[in-house]
């Protein structure tokens, strides 16, 4: 009789979400998913508007609207350009407000355009395909308008042709080719669309407005990537720069990436800000433990990411969607923080900052599969051509905690607790250009260790390892040949004959 070979190494397979090299991730650090597919018009307040923004890359991680501020340094009139907001407005109103306002509908690539007719900066809007004074923009019939439906009882129909002489907003946002078109006075006449004014935004690059054009945010600015969404503070950060008003700006001056003022010819004082100067939250203001996770995920954003004036008016406010899935009072204690609790910045212009040239490059190294137990060797590397970034590695996402050898340096190690799928993350940060990230997909495998005794004509096998219901494979020829199976047990042995023919043994679990 020929000899029986069995394994003493099988090894276990795994379902869960892989992702492929150079993974798609954002300023935060976070890896974005897949970007679904957007085939018919999807309203900002519902979960298939959350899949696809959380999914998305809203400018380059380069943009003004995703650049830490956390470590520039504040003006030196910072104090008496605070002094200055607080004045115009009086104490009462210079505090944080939330306004529930900018709303957005996200549409397919292939949504049919309409005209719309601009009627009061025709000659600073994107026309976009359209003639003369109209617009020609992809508008679907759902088309939201600012307010709606948190700020009034109407249908969105009754909304659309309700012109009630407020700024009425709207944003349209196509996902996959990356663009939005903006309005400002929306409103729908008869069966036609008119706006005072219309601009259009390519998300995939840092381009600007002409120079002196408004768009429907008085700085010239976009205002979707400023919103405050559902989705992103029910994960508890607010990613970007939020947009901020105030009450008086200064005459004929703008800041990158600002391309228009609104103000009189009086306002000079170098104590008005301009628009675009940008604020953030004072490092030591304390952010209370007992205050909701829709404050923290704000005040945590204006930390690192600061605030854009945009326009003028009279409370010291952001825009927050007006999405009705916000629980009641998610945002009151905000109101009890005053300007003075900010502080004037100084900004970066066009190649300066995370958009000036030496950025650090990551690569966290390729996907690998190690065996439980075993300690994974990561050979990452950071190219830089200034100063020496800060190197840090992180667990993503995993079924459960990760020893790294040391993990501010690109080459080391990684032991993990359990067997399964876990993504590391390599980042690289100089403190001036955005950092830099990459991320490497490591597979776990729960090895099952096999021995086999021969017992006459019966081959008994024992395993350690593995999870149940566990599968004894048998073939005829290694390399190559097709497994059959054998045995499907829930323990961890069996009892298999032996046959006349030279036969090789695997378990398999789950």
């Amino acid at each position: 009789m020929k000899n029986l070979v069995a394994p003493v190494l099988v090894w276990m397979l795994y379902t869960g979400p892989l992702y492929a090299a150079n993974e798609h991730i954002n300023q935060e650090g976070r890896i974005l998913g897949p970007l679904p597919a957007v085939t018919n018009a999807i309203l900002f307040n519902t979960t298939n508007a959350d899949a696809v923004v959380s999914a998305m890359q809203i400018f380059p991680v380069t943009n003004p609207w995703n650049e830490c501020v956390s470590n520039r340094p504040a003006l030196v009139n910072s104090d008496a350009m605070i002094a200055q907001i607080v004045s115009d407005l009086g104490s009462s109103r210079a505090v944080l407000t939330p306004e529930f306002e900018m709303n957005f509908v996200l549409v397919p690539d292939n949504q049919p355009r309409k005209q719309i007719a601009f009627f009061n900066y025709a000659d600073e809007s994107d026309l976009d395909g359209g003639t003369g004074t109209n617009g020609l923009y992809p508008i679907p019939t759902n088309l939201p308008v600012e307010t709606w439906p948190a700020g009034t009882t109407d249908t969105l129909l009754q909304w659309q042709t309700n012109n009630d002489g407020s700024d009425r907003h709207a944003i349209m946002v196509a996902p996959g080719g990356g663009f939005i078109w903006e309005t400002w006075e929306t409103a729908l006449v008869g069966t036609n669309w008119e706006a005072s004014n219309g601009a259009k935004f390519n998300l995939n690059t840092n381009g600007l407005r002409p120079d002196g054009w408004t768009s429907g945010d008085a700085a010239g600015f976009p205002m979707f990537p400023a919103l405050v969404r559902y989705d992103e503070a029910e994960r508890g950060m607010v990613e970007h720069a939020c947009r901020i008003v105030v009450k008086k700006s200064r005459y004929q001056k703008y800041l990158y990436p600002a391309t228009h003022y609104a103000a009189p010819s009086g306002n000079t004082s170098t104590n008005l800000p301009q628009m675009g100067q940008r604020l953030r939250l004072k490092a030591g203001f304390v952010i209370p433990a007992n205050w909701t996770k829709e404050e923290k995920a704000v005040l945590l954003g204006l930390k690192k990411y600061g605030a854009l004036v945009a326009d003028n008016g009279n409370f010291f406010s952001i825009s927050v969607t007006p999405d009705d899935r916000w629980p009641s009072h998610c945002f009151d204690h905000l109101t009890g923080i005053s300007a003075t609790n900010f502080e004037v910045i100084q900004s970066t212009g066009t190649n300066e900052g995370p958009r000036s040239a030496g950025a650090p490059v990551a690569n966290a190294g390729p996907d690998q599969t190690v065996s439980f137990g075993l300690a994974a060797s990561l050979p990452g590397f950071v190219n830089f051509s200034i100063e020496p970034p800060v190197i840090q590695w992180r667990l993503s996402s995993g079924p459960g905690p990760v020893t790294f050898g040391n993990a501010t340096q690109t080459n080391t190690t990684a032991i993990f607790s359990a067997p399964g799928v876990y993504t590391l993350e390599l980042s690289a940060d100089d403190g001036v250009h955005a950092v830099a990230y990459d991320a490497a997909v490591i597979t776990v495998a729960d090895v099952i260790n096999v021995t086999a005794m021969r017992n006459g004509l019966t081959l008994n096998l024992n395993w350690t390892g593995g999870a149940p219901p566990f599968v004894v494979q048998r073939t005829g020829t290694l390399p190559v040949g097709p497994w059959s199976g054998v045995v499907t047990t829930s323990l961890q042995n069996a009892s298999v004959p032996m046959t006349n023919t030279a036969d090789f043994f695997r378990v398999r679990g789950q």
